[in-house]
């Protein structure tokens, strides 16, 4: 899953050698931290948050189906 994560957001942004995600292990769930350019925030953010939500609700769609939990956190 973090290979789908990655993938989708090199995709979305100018810098794709700059994202960096890592995995981490909370309460009963998976959190995908992911980290891009300065300049590539607001296209992984998207108008409003709409481009996040949207891979957020993907990325629970594809751990639902695993019978796992995961939240995805965009960091400064």
């Amino acid at each position: 899953m973090k290979e789908l994560l990655t993938y989708i957001v090199q995709s979305l942004v100018e810098h794709p050698d700059e994202v960096s995600v890592t995995e981490r292990k909370g309460d009963g769930e998976t959190i995908f931290e992911v980290r891009v350019a300065d300049g590539d925030m607001g296209k992984v953010i998207g108008r409003q948050g709409r481009i996040v939500k949207q891979i957020r609700i993907l990325m629970r769609a594809v751990a639902q189906r695993k019978g796992k939990s995961v939240s995805v956190e965009i960091l400064d």
